[in-house]
């Protein structure tokens, strides 16, 4: 393997699956987000989006808090410190994938 495929070789899959990066470059733009506005930001259809959070939770990559607003409920989620450091770590290792791979 060339030294260009090791920089990404370790790369966390978890994040690498491009909903759930979508997800937490979404939710790394706001503090937290309600369930709807990821929706509509991702694209993702509510079981998608539903399940893509319960293993980014799982991982501690996001908290997800269930609460009501009136009598509607209410889902909100926020990356976690680990789900940031996870996340920049993987945006790192992709800037350095991409700028030494030769064209």
């Amino acid at each position: 393997m060339s030294p260009e495929h090791n920089l990404f070789a370790d790369v966390d899959r978890l994040i690498h699956e491009p909903s759930r990066a979508i997800i937490l470059s979404v939710l790394g733009a706001v503090e937290s987000a309600d369930f709807i506005y990821l929706q509509r930001e991702t694209r993702l259809t509510r079981g998608n989006l539903s399940v893509h959070l319960s293993k980014l939770e799982a991982a501690g990559y996001v908290q997800i808090e269930k609460t009501y607003r009136g009598k509607v409920p209410l889902t909100l989620c926020q990356m976690t410190p680990a789900g940031r450091q996870a996340f920049d770590k993987y945006r790192q290792q992709l800037k350095d994938f991409v700028e030494n791979t030769k064209e």
